[in-house]
């Protein structure tokens, strides 16, 4: 069993800690536990919880009458919730769930289903993408068991990386991009997704994938001359300086464009170096690889 803080639930759901606090008090629904110096704790099953209250709450549900659903009617409520986005973040929730509970056969039949239904870009758009933002949180806060991160993230990978083997088409994008993830970030699945997204635009990828040394990037940049690097950054190890990964950047790349994404670069403030731009959410690397065409 996963101990969940009620940051996390709060990172997960989107209810602010406040809110879940109140509802403890006021309702039946939520019944954490506590730490010997009375920090609460949640369980899996209070997780689960929490992701199903607070998609009805957002989707028009009332509180007050959610609390006197039984978990059948929690259930039928939740599988009759028509609007696509709430479907999506339903299948999101699902995931998160079987991620937490070890059940790796269903976190696999909801991704192999959602292809066969939707294909692999609205698969990875709509469910893989988001998914991946909520649980890099954990990453980050180490409220993850790593099993449990290897186990969901190789079988994500498996599925890009098929998907990204499959791709054919007539696009042509007169760009060769460099991609890669600097020393100590190795969360690659970003990455995958994005060469998926430029290769079935036409563009000419070469993947160097995760924890590259900066003299390594150095050699191949000088080698091959890349019109574009990109790299995607998720949860990297407490030591990393994001500053100075910037100077060391900008020192073998000075006259390659640069585009960085990721978790890392969402609440960054400071001015990058000139060739760098930063992407901070998925909508603007989109936009971006949109342009290329």
């Amino acid at each position: 069993m996963n101990a969940f803080t009620i940051k996390d639930l709060e990172n997960l759901s989107g209810i602010k800690a406040h809110t879940i606090r109140i509802w403890e008090q006021r309702y039946a629904f939520l019944k954490p536990q506590r730490t010997q110096t009375n920090i609460r704790y949640y369980s899996n099953e209070e997780l689960k919880v929490i992701l199903n209250i607070a998609l009805l709450n957002k989707y028009g549900f009332k509180i007050s009458h959610i609390d006197k659903m039984d978990n059948g009617d929690l259930l039928e409520k939740i599988l009759s919730l028509n609007q696509l986005q709430a479907q999506y973040e339903r299948t999101v929730n699902e995931m998160i769930g079987y991620m937490a509970d070890l059940d790796m056969d269903a976190f696999e039949s909801v991704l192999s289903n959602y292809i066969a239904s939707r294909g692999i870009e609205k698969t990875i758009t709509q469910i893989i993408f988001p998914f991946l933002e909520k649980i890099g949180i954990l990453w980050i806060t180490n409220h993850i068991n790593p099993a449990q991160e290897h186990l969901v993230t190789n079988i994500i990978r498996q599925k890009l990386i098929v998907g990204i083997e499959s791709i054919g088409t007539h696009l042509v994008v007169n760009k060769n991009i460099l991609m890669f993830l600097p020393e100590g970030e190795h969360h690659e699945l970003g990455l995958l997704f994005i060469y998926y997204l430029l290769k079935s635009r036409g563009a000419r990828v070469w993947y160097l994938g995760a924890n590259v040394p900066m003299k390594d990037l150095d050699f191949v940049i000088k080698a091959k001359k890349p019109d574009l690097i990109f790299t995607h950054l998720t949860a990297l190890a407490n030591n990393f300086n994001f500053d100075k990964f910037l100077t060391r950047l900008e020192m073998v790349t000075p006259n390659t464009p640069v585009i960085l994404s990721g978790q890392v670069t969402s609440n960054y403030k400071k001015k990058t170096p000139g060739n760098v731009e930063l992407k901070k959410s998925l909508p603007e690397v989109m936009e971006f690889i949109a342009g290329l065409l």
